[in-house]
């Protein structure tokens, strides 16, 4: 770093920088933080600041030079005090003549196929195939002398070193021709993809007067004691008027800081969560694994409908008891093949208890909030549900195979279509979005069905989630009499549009700068 062209006086300098520039013409040569600080009296830390600020008034340069060091691991401390891996069994393999692959897992546990590995790359040993078996056979004269990565290890072993300290110590040991940079820098690699050796990197510093630094000090300075901060003491006494106070440079910008705040996708989910505790809902959570019977089946997705096959669902390849009563299970069953004892004909087809059993990540809270209403079928009952769930999503700009979905449920006397709707309205527009749509929709479980859209200046009119009334054949097995409204919305897509994103994705990047930067409101 060098210092500008800048003038400053006697007056301009600080008591620290007129010290630290008598020093450094005092050395007549460039000069280290640790000798400045130990003939100023000043530490180390204030020491390189003071530098910099007479290197802003070209009174000093600083110049900067990266060091390298590398220290050993635990696992390298080991090595370099037992031997390396292929070290020790190249001992055994001479005294053995061969031995099989077996007999070295035998001898030397894990480490066995660490060394097989390396006795092969650095060829002291070769395989061969003798009877049905792989036989390890060393190399007549190979691994005599220590390898270069030995004599490294060695080496580190005393303590942590430089890099052109450790490189002299190590061309001393070896033949002329290995010597080079590119060698051994090779066998460095080597070692830290090993983990036995880590590289870290120092800032080396020297600091030199310059010609302005000179002149300044051959026309004299005074060093005055400097009050930094103004007492109640000095005020009273009035003792102000005989002190010198530092200079400070209040043109120069401070540093900014950050303040802490809720993650913005944080802020969208407790803020959904307001709305509908505002509302008069309360809050349900359940397990994210959940069967296939209370997934699909008592919702009345029959057993052949694509969602459930593999590549829509994640199946978890095991099974486990349906978690309901006999009778609910037997109503659920009636209600696929032939429509139970209401209005309906049902799937027309077998129902299969098996395929209920079956256990998966939820493709939706929907499951959650029906087993809550079979256990309190009694109005009213408002509920909602924000959690995670799981479907084969390709992944692209809208679609994640991990989201977090928004589950609603009133059940009342008299509830209505109408009622949905302005429930939806309202939660919407008290999100920020005025313009909403309702459009008709296909669900397995609802009828009639809508798909809720919300317009945006930019985007047009976008599909955020699904809605509708509980179908009979949903409500009847488990024993519910009443009408249910029921809403499922995708709350990444919302939070997109509320945060001005085009990506899904971004809502899960670790981007300190955005999320530093995105406002606490919008």
């Amino acid at each position: 770093m060098s210092g500008t062209n800048a003038t400053a006086t006697d007056a301009a300098l600080t008591a620290s920088e007129k010290r630290v520039l008598l020093a450094l013409k005092a050395e007549k040569k460039e000069c280290d933080p640790s000798a400045l600080s130990k003939n100023t009296g000043i530490n180390e830390d204030a020491v390189m600041q003071t530098a910099f600020m007479l290197a802003q008034h070209g009174l000093c340069k600083v110049k900067e030079r990266q060091k390298n060091f590398y220290h050993l691991t635990e696992e390298g401390k080991g090595y370099a005090s037992e031997g390396l891996p292929e070290r020790r069994v190249l001992a055994f393999l001479v005294d053995r003549k061969e031995a099989t692959i077996e007999d070295l897992k035998t001898e030397f546990g894990k480490t066995a196929n660490i060394a097989i590995n390396w006795l092969l790359k650095k060829h002291w040993a070769r395989m061969e195939r003798h009877a049905d078996e792989n036989l390890l056979i060393p190399v007549a004269g190979a691994g005599a002398e220590s390898c270069i990565d030995e004599l490294l290890l060695i080496n580190l072993a005393e303590g942590e070193s430089e890099w052109t300290l450790l490189r002299e110590r190590v061309t001393k040991s070896i033949p002329v021709e290995e010597q080079n940079e590119k060698e051994l820098n090779n066998f460095l690699t080597q070692l830290m993809s090993r983990k036995l050796l880590e590289k870290y990197t120092r800032v080396a510093r020297k600091i030199a007067i310059t010609e302005s630094g000179n002149d300044l000090l051959s026309r004299g300075v005074s060093i005055e004691e400097e009050i930094a901060q103004l007492t109640p003491e000095l005020i009273r006494t009035g003792s102000w008027k005989e002190h010198k106070f530092k200079r400070y440079a209040v043109d120069i910008s401070s540093k900014e800081v950050f303040a802490a705040k809720i993650h913005p996708y944080q802020r969208i989910l407790d803020r959904m969560r307001r709305i509908f505790t505002d509302m008069g809902f309360s809050e349900l959570k359940g397990e994210l694994i959940q069967s296939a019977f209370w997934n699909f089946d008592a919702l009345f997705v029959p057993q052949d409908h694509p969602a459930r096959e593999m590549q829509d669902t994640f199946y978890l390849a095991t099974r486990k008891p349906i978690e309901a009563p006999e009778e609910l299970i037997k109503n659920v069953k009636e209600m696929h093949e032939h429509g139970g004892p209401i209005n309906s004909t049902g799937w027309d087809g077998e129902w299969r208890k098996e395929l209920g059993e079956e256990l998966l990540l939820r493709t939706h809270t929907t499951a959650v909030t029906l087993k809550y209403l079979a256990s309190h079928p009694e109005p009213p009952v408002k509920v909602f549900s924000i959690d995670r769930v799981y479907r084969r999503e390709t992944i692209d700009p809208t679609h994640l195979p991990e989201f977090d979905q928004l589950e609603g449920i009133v059940m009342d006397k008299g509830v209505t279509f109408s009622n949905l709707l302005g429930s939806l309205a309202t939660f919407y527009r008290k999100m920020g979005f005025p313009s909403i749509r309702f459009r008709p929709g296909y669900f397995p479980y609802t009828e009639p069905s809508v798909e809720v859209e919300v317009y945006m200046q930019e985007r047009g009119w976008m599909e955020l989630g699904g809605a509708g009334v509980f179908r009979e054949e949903v409500t009847n097995p488990v024993g519910l009499k009443y009408p249910v409204l029921a809403w499922g919305l995708g709350i990444g897509r919302l939070a997109m549009l509320s945060l001005g994103l085009t990506d899904i994705r971004d809502l899960y990047h670790s981007d300190i700068d955005w999320l530093r930067k995105e406002r606490v409101f919008r």
